[in-house]
């Protein structure tokens, strides 16, 4: 069982930089007054608010959690909106907050402080008729009970928190979910147990399989991200999951980690999903949920920056109302004409196009379009090259990769799944750690790059130059172990190459092995004269996801081989949209 498999260290108490005005423990209800506001920076309420704080909910299995509900003052009975995450539900005017709003260049004043880290505003929502639920889950802050990351307990206890709301005296019985990151994450968990009362979800760009997603993509141990998140959050007073730990000890797909793939055939109800290009932990994730999930009101709106400036955007929060205004409150505002896709084309040079219909994604014009390596020439070619040729460097040599071009002749946009078919041979060596990135270059080879954040400053640059992958985008990257080459033939589709995880095969000298290596969903424009460039490396191209985390180096020794042409058509495949 999964359960015999977790591993927990001692949790520790909420540290003060991730304390906010709301933090301290002060159970009952209070009316929070329109113009009332929680401090200066923070925009004040436009309507009277009821504030229930600290309310005890008993989940199945007897552990205590606790919430705090803000809901409009009146009669009426109300939609709750959930915000489900192990960030303390008093965070939203914490030092750490406000430091994240600080460093991809948001105002304070864009919210009232009363919503949880990537969650939405209560200030909002409450003047537009609906309560917001902001939950301590199990293990965090005061709750009790153990914590685990990203797991299908979450649904199981997120179940248990709906179907309580749902009987509350002020509530109309309809209860929906939305948020960024972990708040996302948890929609897809907490869907596939089928609450009867959940009506609609709303996840905002996240992970949908930790193990592919977060602690081993491609089959690395790259877990600086996860040690950010175990240890800078899940604070309480119990025991936390310490994933790191289990990585060391089942580094193969397992049931632990199955059972951190929620079940996306049991995701039923309409789902408003929300992804972009960029995130390098989110992006794969939301793509592969929306894909799988079995609603048949589903919605994918695909924008072309950061997710907290696209969550807390006025014009995406009406959008969002529409919504739930549609799927919470029954209103027939024909939500259903909405455009079932919705993709951005990236430009890198200040055009991007934003808000194109589809009906699907990649959209019916796409064709997947092989560009074959040439190692003698370096260039990407429409055909195979006849004559076998290589390329290959040295791990630990500066250039430790290979680069291949090409240029476009006319005007081509690429907007879908790519992916690279590999011939690769380790010399000195009985495995390879590989990176891959497509990137675009002006005509004049300089590459290009676009910042995803309102943050442009001479300190984002810094942080940009090499990691902080959030902030920055630089192109679609996918990585991959040759030991973990083996692919999952149910999950597999020709778009998409997805691997079992679940044996190693090493190398041994003189083998030229085939590997498919997925890269992140892209949608980009290259004009007359501009070039892409594919790179394979034994160095992770992009470094870290956000700044201050450990960098994952690859395990790798001797040389790396790559094989093009003749009997080893070593090439990338590309989503290139017809005129």
């Amino acid at each position: 069982m999964s359960e015999d498999q977790k591993i927990f260290v001692p949790s520790t108490p909420l540290p003060a930089g991730r304390s906010g005005v709301l933090t301290g423990f002060d159970p009952g209800s209070r009316t929070l007054e329109a113009g009332y506001r929680i401090a200066p920076q923070f925009r004040s309420l436009p309507v009277d608010v009821v504030f229930e704080k600290d309310v005890a909910v008993q989940l199945r299995d007897g552990v205590t959690i606790y919430v705090d509900v803000f809901r409009p003052v009146g009669d009426e009975k109300v939609p709750v909106i959930v915000a489900w995450s192990p960030y303390g539900k008093g965070q939203g005017t914490s030092p750490s907050v406000m430091g994240v709003f600080g460093l991809v260049g948001l105002e304070n004043s864009i919210v009232s402080g009363l919503e949880k880290f990537e969650a939405p505003d209560p200030a909002y929502w409450c003047a537009r008729g609906y309560a917001i639920c902001n939950p301590d889950i199990r293990g965090v802050v005061d709750s009790d009970g153990d914590s685990v990351l990203w797991d299908r307990q979450d649904g199981r206890d997120c179940y248990d928190l709906i179907e309580w709301l749902a009987e509350q005296q002020w509530c109309s019985g309809k209860v929906g979910m939305s948020g960024t990151s972990y708040l996302a994450v948890s929609q897809w968990f907490t869907a596939a147990e089928q609450p009867p009362h959940l009506a609609a979800i709303n996840p905002w760009e996240g992970v949908s399989d930790v193990y592919r997603d977060l602690v081993l993509r491609g089959g690395m141990p790259d877990t600086g991200f996860a040690q950010q998140l175990q240890d800078g959050s899940f604070f309480g007073k119990n025991q936390k999951e310490d994933i790191l730990s289990e990585v060391e000890r089942y580094p193969l797909m397992t049931e632990l980690w199955e059972n951190k793939i929620p079940q996306f055939d049991r995701i039923t109800v309409p789902a408003y999903v929300v992804a972009s290009y960029s995130n390098t932990l989110h992006t794969a994730g939301t793509f592969r949920a929306w894909r799988r999930i079995a609603s048949d009101e589903k919605w994918l709106r695909i924008h072309n920056g950061q997710e907290w400036p696209d969550y807390y955007d006025e014009t995406n929060v009406e959008e969002l109302q529409r919504f739930f205004d549609r799927y919470l409150k029954g209103e027939d505002n024909g939500w259903e004409q909405t455009p079932r896709v919705r993709y951005s084309v990236l430009d890198l040079e200040g055009g991007d196009t934003v808000g194109v219909s589809a009906k699907t994604f990649p959209p019916e014009q796409v064709s997947s379009t092989r560009y074959y390596l040439d190692a003698q020439s370096r260039t990407l070619q429409a055909a195979a090259p006849t004559v076998a040729a290589l390329a290959a460097y040295d791990v630990d040599a500066n250039p430790n990769a290979v680069s291949f071009i090409t240029r476009f002749e006319k005007e081509t946009v690429m907007v879908g799944y790519p992916k690279a078919r590999l011939w690769v041979e380790a010399r000195g060596s009985d495995d390879m750690d590989i990176f891959v990135l497509v990137q675009k270059l002006d005509a004049y080879g300089t590459p290009l790059q676009a910042f995803t954040v309102p943050n442009q400053s001479a300190r984002a640059h810094d942080l940009t130059d090499h990691g902080a992958t959030i902030l920055k985008y630089k192109g679609s990257d996918g990585r991959l172990r040759v030991s973990a080459r083996h692919l999952d033939d149910e999950l597999s589709t020709q778009e998409v190459p997805a691997h079992s995880f679940d044996r190693v095969e090493k190398l041994t000298a003189g083998d030229i092995v085939e590997i498919e290596i997925d890269l992140l969903p892209i949608g980009l424009a290259f004009h007359p004269g501009e070039q892409l460039r594919f790179v394979v490396s034994s160095r992770n191209l992009l470094g870290t996801l956000m700044p201050g985390i450990r960098e994952y180096v690859g395990a790798n020794s001797g040389q790396h081989v790559i094989h093009t042409g003749g009997n080893h058509a070593s090439y990338i495949q590309l989503p290139v949209l017809s005129n």
